[in-house]
């Protein structure tokens, strides 16, 4: 079993950043691949950013490329989201996910674990 818990959001300007984090559990989580979703009102949710094991592979949602970054420090047992110029769009609950792979993972039904979220409001 591996928890995954997340924190970070909260209430922002547009034009602002945030960093958020997902801290998990266990012992091999640097076999782990590991996506940030978001789901907004009334939206399905929906991939923001994937990481493979190492770090080395990365993949964005085209809302987010330029402003968004993934990273992960397998020391740490934490996946980061640094998120830069924040626009009201991207308001939502943000999500983070885990699965057992070394490869980058990119579709939500084939995470195995989830946090609880963590909510993200940018105002205009």
């Amino acid at each position: 079993q591996v928890q995954l818990v997340e924190s970070g959001g909260g209430l922002v300007q547009a034009g602002g950043s945030l960093r958020l984090s997902c801290a998990a559990s266990g012992r091999t989580f640097s076999i782990y691949a590991m996506g940030w979703f978001r789901q907004a009102p009334g939206k399905e949710r929906e991939l923001v950013a994937a990481i493979n094991w190492s770090g080395g592979s990365t993949n964005y949602a085209d809302s987010v490329k330029d402003r968004f970054t993934i990273s992960r420090d397998n020391a740490k047992n934490t996946v980061y989201l640094q998120m830069n110029a924040l626009k009201p769009e991207d308001t939502a609950v943000y999500y983070c996910a885990a699965r057992p792979s070394i490869l980058q993972i990119t579709t939500q039904a084939d995470y195995t674990y989830w946090g609880q979220g963590t909510q993200v409001t940018v105002s205009s």
